[in-house]
């Protein structure tokens, strides 16, 4: 969430959760961002939800951003291919690490990652933000 409103300020948008989305007018927007933390090796399941529900969309530009443990991009892949399939063009995509704190390997992985995002991943979000604004 953190990284949803560094952004979302940086480019004058609002956030809203995936529930929240009303799917008949996306295409009135010149860019959507879809991004959550990364569970089992994928974005959030409620964004794959949403993206079901999307209508094919002839290249609508929409950017991905999450959190994870390493904050890798190739974790994107299979959201990434989901949007693509429905016709939307991503133009960019941003990943910092972000703490763990579901699942089992938060007892593992206690410390790594705390306090993440910081203010050098928001940061990063903003000079990101900065880059897709069309």
């Amino acid at each position: 969430m953190k990284v949803a409103k560094i952004i979302s300020k940086n480019l004058n948008a609002r956030v809203v959760t995936p529930g929240d989305v009303n799917t008949e007018t996306l295409s009135a927007y010149d860019l959507i961002g879809l991004g959550s933390g990364i569970y089992n090796h994928k974005h959030h399941g409620s964004l794959f939800a949403l993206i079901e529900k999307f209508k094919f969309q002839d290249n609508q530009k929409v950017f991905i951003f999450s959190t994870n443990t390493f904050g890798l991009k190739i974790l994107h892949k299979l959201f990434k291919d989901s949007l693509i399939e429905k016709g939307y063009d991503v133009v960019g995509e941003f990943s910092c690490p972000g703490y763990i704190n579901y699942s089992f390997l938060k007892y593992f992985f206690v410390s790594l990652n705390k306090n993440r995002p910081n203010e050098n991943d928001l940061q990063k979000a903003r000079n990101f933000s900065q880059k897709i604004i069309i």
